[in-house]
């Protein structure tokens, strides 16, 4: 008696191995039949197994549109059946994604972190007023307290305005201007507050139950 052993080293790559073996067998069989009916009606029913060994999918949205593309992928794009959706192309897979541009940083005052900059542009973008003027002075503010939490304990209002010019290219000008920010120790006083507020809840007793301490050990 022989047995003719099947080696892992000896089979074909699975092209999604998340399904296992027994599917991309399947969709190989699928491929061999010759009757489109019977295409059809497996290729069905192999799309329904994927959906039971893949529950999480049912929380995506349009899941069996993807369950039939990764069909079609599995299939090498070889396969003709009648699907609910358009059939995707090799060349579409392939294809490279478009590059992202590498995110602004604020590199002169890393303090103040990114958000700024966005807050920055988007007061630029507002038209002059009394809420363009609040607008300005709550960025302002904020960086008056990035600029507390992670330097000094005090800072001038003119090296905030002076940071503010700088990094809005000199059209939001304070420098000139009588009003004045927060003073530091409110500002401090907030973060110590919050850092305090955070420490209490980290560090919680847990909760005993009294009925514990009465119960009687035997």
């Amino acid at each position: 008696m022989t047995f003719d052993l099947e080696y892992n080293s000896e089979r074909p790559l699975m092209i999604i191995p998340e399904y296992g073996r027994h599917i991309q067998k399947l969709v190989d069989h699928c491929l061999a039949l010759e009757n489109k009916e019977e295409r059809d009606k497996m290729a069905q029913a192999i799309v329904d197994v994927m959906g039971n060994l893949q529950p999480h999918l049912r929380d995506v949205p349009d899941f069996k549109h993807k369950l039939w593309d990764q069909l079609y992928i599995m299939a090498d794009f070889k396969l003709d059946v009648e699907s609910p959706y358009p059939q995707p192309s090799k060349e579409e897979l392939q294809e490279k994604p478009e590059g992202l541009p590498y995110p602004k940083s604020a590199s002169r005052y890393r303090y103040y972190g990114n958000n700024i900059q966005t807050m920055i542009d988007i007061a630029l973008s507002w038209e002059e007023g009394e809420k363009k003027e609040a607008l300005v002075f709550t960025i302002a503010n904020h960086m008056k307290k990035c600029y507390l939490n992670w330097n000094k304990d005090t800072v001038d209002d003119l090296v905030i305005f002076n940071h503010l010019y700088d990094l809005s290219d000199g059209k939001l000008d304070l420098r000139s201007s009588e009003e004045t920010l927060s003073e530091s120790k409110n500002l401090l006083k907030k973060r110590n507050s919050q850092g305090q507020h955070n420490s209490k809840s980290n560090h919680k007793k847990p909760h005993h139950n009294n009925q514990n301490k009465n119960r009687k050990r035997y």
